[in-house]
């Protein structure tokens, strides 16, 4: 039980400090759906990333990791991320201002991570020969808020395309989530600490891009903004 909520809990709780430190709540309906959408998106993930370790793993440690961190990591998963923001979220009515970026940005990711950590802890612990409860412990300092940063990043630069200045802030949406993923990713396939770095700078950035839109969104006293794309 106590490897279960070590496994579960960290990722609900930073989702739902998320959706209640929102002025104007989402509702819980696409709540829900957004966060089943982080699972569901597991599944293509899994296969994927499977694909391309397969196909193109070697002998070379680092060619391995560069995989694993750029491409069966980053690119796979902070993709399919995205997709669910772009075709979910960008045409549901109830994401009507930046903040909505952000809380559901992170919604979709904890839905991956939620998943993602079951199958370290209670399938690929035995892999890598370790303990379940080992496994979600070190997660749920790492690899899950690694996930939730993630999404504060794309979630930030999507509500700016949506509602601020369009342009690159859709590719920006992917593209630095993916190399944070992608480096941290790689810097865990050796045996030493610099991942921390990646964590710790991921964290001040979305720090600073989450006290700027909420900030914001303290001044306002209606929810609703038009979109411009």
């Amino acid at each position: 039980m106590i490897t279960l909520l070590i496994t579960i809990v960290p990722s609900i709780l930073i989702l739902l400090f998320f959706v209640f430190s929102d002025k104007f709540r989402e509702p819980k309906k696409i709540i829900i759906i957004t966060f089943l959408f982080g699972i569901l998106i597991t599944i293509p993930a899994g296969y994927m990333n499977d694909f391309i370790l397969n196909t193109f793993e070697t002998d070379n440690e680092v060619n391995n990791a560069l995989l694993g961190g750029f491409f069966a990591g980053g690119l796979v998963e902070e993709t399919l991320k995205f997709l669910v923001l772009y075709f979910y979220i960008l045409r549901e009515k109830a994401f009507d201002e930046p903040m909505d970026g952000i809380v559901y940005g992170i919604v979709v990711s904890l839905g991956f991570a939620t998943l993602e950590n079951y199958d370290y802890v209670y399938r690929l612990s035995e892999y890598y020969e370790l303990q379940p409860l080992e496994v979600a412990y070190v997660r749920s300092y790492t690899a899950i808020p690694l996930h939730a940063l993630c999404g504060v990043i794309m979630g930030f630069y999507f509500g700016m395309y949506a509602f601020v200045s369009g342009g690159k802030n859709l590719s920006l949406a992917l593209i630095v989530p993916y190399v944070i993923h992608g480096s941290y990713n790689f810097l865990v396939s050796f045996p030493n600490y610099y991942f921390v770095g990646v964590l710790l700078i991921a964290l001040i950035f979305s720090i600073f891009l989450y006290k700027n839109v909420r900030e914001s969104q303290k001044l306002k006293k209606k929810e609703y903004e038009k979109k411009i794309i």
